[in-house]
């Protein structure tokens, strides 16, 4: 089984901004704020306790931005299938499911394929969460899980591909293991980016933009190195300018 081919992004659309609000209006005031600058959206569990999840969801589809849904789906396979038959309905580009288990996976997988949706080229897709990249060798062995990081993420990656998910959530520490394993046509999306380099937050597996790109992702996720910066729309350009010089 595999999955879509990778999902085509356009020029602005490889920055996915991780919009963490508390509600409904300090999401959409976000928005605003960054304008043209951004055309991806994260939306994730902070929104969610809010109530206002789905309302802000139809108004980033509504201003025509992408969506990705950020909740790391992780059940049994029956009750993760019928989650995504649900969200399928909506007009979303990404959503995530914990890539632990290949039986769920497999069901994830499935359940996509057999949900009415929009046309392929729109339709939702899915990236296994392998390691968080506030997470590292010794997390993992608390965890009571033995081998190198960059091993384990790899083989992971690989498990979803052959699970039928599209592509990967990963460090881009490893997204050039993960993409010479898993070949062009799986989606690499990396979070953990500091654009001027580590700055002692929980994100312990970071990278800059350039070489997220350069190891291989087709898209990263920036939060706070935007949305803390003294002008978050310069921030978000700025980047912008840089993925743009790393496809030339």
């Amino acid at each position: 089984m595999s999955g879509r081919a990778a999902l085509q992004l356009g020029e602005r659309e490889r920055l996915i901004f991780a919009l963490d609000a508390p509600g409904r209006e300090q999401a959409l005031a976000w928005v605003d704020r960054l304008g043209d600058a951004v055309g991806f959206y994260k939306i994730g569990m902070e929104l969610l306790a809010s109530g206002d999840y789905f309302t802000v969801l139809d108004e980033l589809a509504r201003r025509d931005k992408r969506i990705f849904v950020d909740l790391k789906f992780f059940d049994i396979p029956a009750t993760v299938a019928g989650v995504i038959r649900g969200l399928a309905r909506w007009p979303v580009s990404f959503c995530t499911i914990h890539g632990w288990h290949a039986g769920m996976m497999q069901a994830a997988a499935e359940a996509r394929d057999g949900a009415p949706g929009s046309s392929p080229g729109q339709a939702l897709r899915l990236l296994a969460v392998t390691v968080l990249t506030s997470m590292d060798g010794n997390d993992l062995k608390q965890l009571g899980i033995s081998g190198e990081t960059a091993d384990i993420v790899v083989e992971r990656a690989w498990a979803a591909k052959t699970s039928g998910i599209d592509g990967v959530i990963a460090s881009g520490q490893e997204a050039g293991l993960i993409r010479a394993a898993c070949g062009p046509d799986f989606s690499i999306v990396c979070p953990g980016i500091r654009p001027g380099g580590p700055v002692g937050d929980d994100q312990k597996r970071t990278v800059g933009v350039a070489e997220a790109f350069a190891r291989g992702a087709d898209a990263i996720v920036v939060g706070r190195p935007i949305s803390q910066a003294a002008d978050p729309r310069a921030a978000a350009e700025a980047i912008q300018v840089e993925i743009s010089s790393s496809f030339k």
